[in-house]
């Protein structure tokens, strides 16, 4: 069985997250989301509109979705992906580059984002529109 895992926040969940996990999930047989806790976006300066339960609630609905584990630090990768014997790390192409020193512990894949959507412009949108 080929193991998957991503990171990230997923805070209002988008078509642009489904396509990234949809798009994860068909480079193995089991995927695994390491969700930001609100603990975890605090210390990196951002907040989510949902807690981290809703957020890990979400998505674990998901079909593509195999199992969703808290992302505490940044320094846990290796550690999961031991853990959880992973092949294959998936993150954004927003990121490439960014986690490559991964790739003596699995292969790394950075895939494209969907460009017309973000959560920071659905933000951004609902901000503007309460003005």
């Amino acid at each position: 069985m080929r193991r998957v895992i991503t990171y990230g926040t997923f805070d209002l969940l988008h078509y642009g997250h489904i396509n990234l996990l949809r798009r994860a999930k068909t480079l193995g047989d089991y995927l695994i989301v390491a969700l930001s806790t609100d603990e975890f976006n605090a210390l990196k300066g951002k907040k989510s509109f949902f807690p981290y339960e809703k957020r890990k609630l979400l998505l674990e609905a998901i079909r593509y979705v195999d199992l969703v584990i808290p992302e505490e630090n940044w320094n846990q990768k290796k550690s999961d992906i031991k853990e959880y014997h992973i092949d294959l790390f998936v993150m954004g192409d927003d990121w490439k580059g960014k986690f490559d020193e991964l790739k003596d512990c699995c292969e790394v894949v950075y895939l494209p984002r969907t460009p017309e959507i973000s959560t920071t412009e659905i933000k951004k949108t609902l901000h503007d529109q309460e003005k």
